[in-house]
């Protein structure tokens, strides 16, 4: 090999030394690409963590915590907790909610939305929408103003379990129902014959009981007052087990 030969290749190795330099620090100064989940379904557009994550609260009854919420998403829980952080703001006023992306333009962090009637509490160990506290009588009155005044067997049911035995989960109710009370509950609440008294220590769920308002309409001091139940019982104590009922 002729000298400039050899000269011809120490720069041609050069060259090539100093491309595959300014790739590596092109690819370094390029974001990497979002990680493809199960919220990506092919052929489908890419669905948003946080729009996924309020999606599933709003069609929750009860609280949602924030491993059950990751195991939907299949995401990782810390993803999880800061994406229920950005909704919370988004609902205050005070910032935007939204995945960031870096495959993708990302929002402008500068904006700001306005402050919703609904928000974000954490309760029980989960997350659940609740009506903003200043707007609860509001609600309130239009509930019981766009509400009939007759409750069905179903509601009469429900309401007369959760008397005899409250505080009393929704699940418990549903138990001793052999039947789904979900939407028969939220009559009851809507109407403001129950309420949510407490939440289960273990599992988190809410607690009903009912309101003085039960007591009005019976015309009762006191859910003591409440008629014993079991002497009406084909099986006297079966699916109750006080001494009152």
């Amino acid at each position: 090999m002729t000298t400039n030969e050899t000269d011809a290749a120490d720069v041609g190795a050069a060259e090539t030394d100093a491309a595959a330099t300014d790739s590596a620090s092109a690819d370094a100064s390029v974001p990497e690409l979002s990680v493809a989940t199960p919220l990506d379904v092919p052929g489908q557009p890419r669905l948003d963590l946080d729009r996924a994550i309020e999606a599933i609260l709003f069609v929750s009854d009860e609280p949602v915590g924030l491993v059950a919420l990751a195991a939907a998403v299949a995401r990782p829980v810390a993803e999880v907790r800061a994406a229920i952080a950005r909704l919370r703001q988004d609902y205050d006023g005070t910032g935007t909610s939204g995945e960031p992306r870096t495959d993708e333009a990302s929002v402008d962090a500068s904006a700001r939305g306005i402050r919703r009637g609904f928000e974000l509490r954490e309760v029980g160990g989960g997350w659940r929408f609740y009506v903003r506290t200043e707007y609860d009588a509001l609600v309130a009155d239009f509930v019981l103003t766009q509400t009939s005044t007759k409750l069905s067997q179903a509601a009469l049911e429900t309401l007369a379990v959760i008397a005899y035995k409250q505080p009393i989960s929704r699940s418990q109710v549903a138990s001793i129902r052999a039947v789904n009370v979900d939407s028969v509950v939220r009559t009851l609440l809507g109407r403001g014959l129950v309420t949510e008294v407490d939440t289960d220590a273990e599992t988190g769920a809410i607690l009903y009981g009912t309101t003085d308002l039960l007591l009005t309409n019976l015309g009762i001091n006191s859910i003591e007052e409440l008629p014993r139940i079991s002497p009406l019982l084909d099986d006297g104590q079966e699916g109750f087990d006080s001494d009152r009922i």
